[in-house]
């Protein structure tokens, strides 16, 4: 009886790790194993691909640079968020922003992208909406300050910046961000390298 005990709960430990391992497209605490490489990724999380696959469908911008982004602003970590302010250098207080989950989309932009694509439910740590999220903010890129859909480097300032903040040019002010942007940039060039040899999905 004792052995049959231990064997039934071997096999719902097996069970809830693999719910917790593929829950939301990738789950809360699992990341992908190599997350510079694209093709390793879809590997490991084929919704994952289907979803980047949609993404690019729906708003015209490639997967690599919404997987770049992705990739920079969160670690693909469901639940990131930015540091905590510290209260006279010691106790934490609020995080620095609003920022949050796969796309690190603040609280206002999330809540605009609900109402204006009428999916009032998505979720910033579901994969799925995640990156359906910035390819729709990337398309707003292209279409309010004329970037074109190709360009990771300003995309990336103006998804970091804002559109408003990028039209004003407020990046110039901050060249660690333009460091970072052409980062982004390289990162999105090196996956879209990637994709022509990874696995069709089906």
């Amino acid at each position: 009886m004792a052995t049959f005990k231990l064997v039934a709960a071997a096999i719902l430990l097996v069970l809830v790790t693999a719910c917790s391992g593929t829950g939301n497209l990738g789950g809360f605490n699992s990341k992908p194993q190599t997350p510079h490489n694209l093709c390793g990724i879809y590997a490991q999380y084929g919704p994952w691909q289907r979803s980047a696959n949609a993404s690019q469908q729906a708003w015209d911008i490639h997967s690599s640079i919404s997987m770049a982004f992705i990739q920079h602003e969160s670690g693909y970590s469901a639940t990131a968020r930015p540091p905590r302010k510290r209260i006279l250098g010691v106790f934490p207080g609020d995080h620095l922003s609003s920022a949050y989950g796969y796309p690190q989309a603040i609280n206002g932009t999330w809540t605009l992208y609900q109402q204006l694509t009428g999916y009032h439910s998505a979720k910033r740590t579901n994969f799925h909406d995640a990156i359906d999220f910035v390819g729709w903010y990337n398309a707003r890129s292209v279409r309010l300050n004329n970037i074109d859909r190709n360009d990771a480097y300003h995309l990336y300032l103006a998804y970091h910046e804002g559109n408003g903040g990028f039209a004003k040019k407020s990046y110039l002010a901050k060249p660690w961000l333009l460091t970072v942007a052409k980062k982004v940039s390289a990162q999105a060039s090196r996956y879209r390298s990637q994709l022509q040899f990874c696995t069709p999905v089906s």
